[in-house]
């Protein structure tokens, strides 16, 4: 649960059908259940035209689902790295009144939602809906070197080696958490790791 305080911290919302000639889904693991749920509510027809772009994780689950949504094209790969240039093509072909909707994960959203506002993409076309890992995208500020996955409270950096403190500030540009160095004033203090970002 987000604290209100934390301004910089995204919202999310629930998907839901909007109306539309072209309608790209990017989502990842549980994130696909989110669609699967939102087509509940969706007119006939309304994924005639959609395509689907999704990370299925480790275990494979919820391809199945979204295969049965019948859409123009389902597209899976391994990792956001390996579907970020079909995304920039997509986006970058697109035309006026296209819908995005992003679910899963925050690292997923967040640089897919970078990806969508580089591309011109109107913030107001595009919705998202968190669902799986509260794992966390996270910038180191000392080396600014991207750790992805953080579970632990602290956590060490996988470019540098500092132990961060892993904040609840979220910047919107890289799309990820900040950490900053936990012991600076004294290196042999190291407080017990917490996974608290499940």
């Amino acid at each position: 649960m987000a604290v209100k305080s934390i301004i910089s911290r995204p919202v999310y919302g629930t998907l839901s059908p909007q109306p539309g000639k072209h309608h790209l889904f990017v989502a990842d693991a549980e994130g696909a259940l989110a669609i699967a749920e939102m087509a509940g509510k969706a007119p006939a027809g309304f994924f005639d035209g959609a395509e689907i772009v999704f990370i299925p994780g480790p275990d494979g689950k919820h391809g199945a689902a979204l295969e049965a949504l019948k859409p123009a094209k389902v597209h899976e790969a391994p990792s956001f790295a390996s579907l970020l240039p079909r995304l920039r093509q997509t986006l970058a072909n697109a035309h006026m009144g296209l819908r995005l909707y992003l679910s899963g994960t925050e690292g997923l959203i967040g640089q897919a939602m970078q990806v969508a506002l580089e591309a011109g993409i109107d913030h107001t076309s595009i919705q998202t809906e968190h669902r799986g890992s509260l794992a966390r995208r996270m910038q180191c500020v000392h080396c600014k070197g991207i750790t992805e996955n953080v579970t632990t409270q602290p956590a060490t950096c996988a470019h540098c080696g500092l132990l961060l403190l892993v904040r609840d500030h979220y910047s919107r540009r890289i799309a990820a958490f900040q950490g900053v160095c936990i012991n600076a004033e004294d290196r042999s203090e190291i407080p017990p790791m917490e996974e608290i970002f499940r």
